[in-house]
C-alpha cells in the first residue's frame, strides 16, 4: 500500500509535537507538510529538541492548495480553526481533530460551552464523535474525526460499559479527574503565573467545564438514558497524566467481581485498556508514554459503593495515540502502528 500523505496543523503544542513523535513511528505515513502561525520557517525540533535529527519539513502556514496534495489532515489547533479547515477539504482528504471542534452534535451546546458560533454546521452532522474502543468500526463510515479531549477519555472508558448493562446506578456519579498541567497547553504559565505551578495543586471549572458537555453527550447516547453526574478537574503539579477516580453506587445484586469481570469482557479486544487487579492503586506513572487506558475497580467501606480508578497518559491516550488509533481504524493498518504501548 501506498504511504498516506499528512498534513499536520498545529504541530507545535504538547499534543500537536506528540502527535509529529507518535507519526515518526508510523510506517504507512509520510508527513508531507508541518503548517502553524506564529512558528511559520522554524523547524519543529525547536519546540522539542527530541525531534532534532529527525527529517521533517519545515513549518508553513496553512493554505488550501496543500489539500490538494495529502490524504489526511490531522488539526491540533485552537477552538474554531478545524471548522475553518472542514469547510475546504477535498473529496479525498480526511480530517481527524484533535480540538472541541466536531465533539459536540450541537451547534447550541458548543456555543454555550466554547463561547463560538460553530461555522461549519453542516460538518458536524457529517462528523462522528471517535473514541475508537466505544464507536469502533462505525468511525470508517466518517470522512471528519473529532477525537475525544482527555478527560472524558478517562472517564468514558470505565464508565459506559458498566451503565450500558445497569451494573452502577445512572444517578449521583461523582468524578473526581487530576491533570498534568500540559493539558492545559504551553500557555499555562502564563494563565497561572499567580499561582506556584509546580508545588500546587488547583481545582478549576467547578460546574461548567466545557468536558462536562461531552462527558453528558456521551453517557447519554450510548446508554439511552439520562445520566446524573459531578464532574470536578484538578490541574497538578506534574507535566503529564491523568488519574481520574470515580465514585459510583452499584445496583441490586451486582458485587466488584461482576463489575470486573463486565469490564474485561468489554475490552477483550482492545490492547490498550488494560483492566487491574481489584483494588489496584494504580498512578498516572503506569501510563506515562502509553496508549493505555488502566482501570482499577476497588471497594468502598460502604457495601454499595465503589471506587474506579482510571489512568491516561493526557498527551498520547487522550491526545495524539488516540487520533492514530483512529487513522489505523480507517485505512485497517494494525491496531497499534505507530504507537507506544506496553504489556500491563
Amino acid at each position: 500500500m501506498q504511504k498516506l500523505n499528512i498534513l499536520v496543523a498545529g504541530s507545535t503544542g504538547y499534543i500537536g509535537t506528540e502527535l509529529v513523535k507518535l507519526l515518526i513511528k508510523h510506517t504507512g505515513i509520510k508527513i508531507k507538510y508541518l503548517c502553524g502561525n506564529s512558528s511559520i520557517g522554524k523547524s519543529i525540533s525547536s519546540y522539542d529538541s527530541s525531534l532534532k535529527n529527525k527529517k521533517l519539513p519545515k513549518i508553513i502556514k496553512f493554505n488550501e492548495k496543500l489539500l490538494n496534495n495529502v490524504d489526511v489532515v490531522f488539526t491540533a489547533l485552537p477552538n474554531g480553526e478545524a471548522q475553518k479547515i472542514s469547510n475546504k477539504l477535498k473529496k479525498h482528504n480526511i480530517l481527524i481533530d484533535l480540538s472541541a471542534d466536531f465533539r459536540l452534535k450541537s451547534a447550541k451546546e458548543y456555543l454555550k460551552y466554547y463561547k463560538i458560533k460553530h461555522s461549519s454546521v453542516k460538518n458536524i452532522k457529517k462528523s462522528i464523535y471517535a473514541l475508537p474502543e466505544i464507536k469502533n468500526k462505525k468511525i470508517k463510515n466518517y470522512k471528519i474525526i473529532g477525537c475525544p479531549g482527555c478527560y472524558p477519555t478517562s472517564v468514558l472508558i470505565p464508565l459506559v460499559p458498566l451503565l450500558k448493562k445497569n451494573l452502577i446506578s445512572k444517578n449521583n456519579i461523582i468524578i473526581d479527574s487530576k491533570s498534568g498541567y500540559s493539558g492545559a497547553g504551553r500557555g499555562v504559565h502564563n494563565k497561572y503565573k499567580n499561582k506556584n505551578l509546580y508545588e500546587s495543586l488547583s481545582a478549576y471549572g467547578i460546574k461548567n467545564h466545557r468536558h462536562n458537555s461531552e462527558i453528558q453527550q456521551e453517557l447519554d447516547n450510548e446508554t439511552g438514558k439520562k445520566i446524573e453526574f459531578t464532574f470536578t478537574p484538578h490541574l497538578s503539579p506534574m507535566f503529564r497524566g491523568i488519574l481520574s477516580t470515580i465514585y459510583c453506587t452499584t445496583t441490586k445484586r451486582n458485587n466488584i467481581n461482576s463489575i470486573i469481570r463486565a469490564l474485561k469482557k468489554f475490552y477483550k479486544n482492545e490492547m490498550f485498556v488494560k483492566i487491574a487487579k481489584t483494588n489496584s492503586l494504580i498512578s498516572t506513572n503506569d501510563v506515562i508514554n502509553t496508549n493505555n487506558c488502566i482501570i482499577s475497580v476497588c471497594e468502598s467501606k460502604t457495601s454499595n459503593k465503589i471506587i474506579i480508578l482510571s489512568a491516561i497518559d493526557n498527551l498520547i491516550k487522550g491526545g495524539g495515540g488516540q487520533a492514530i488509533q483512529n487513522l489505523n481504524l480507517l485505512y485497517n493498518f494494525k491496531k497499534n502502528r505507530g504507537l507506544i504501548w506496553n504489556i500491563f
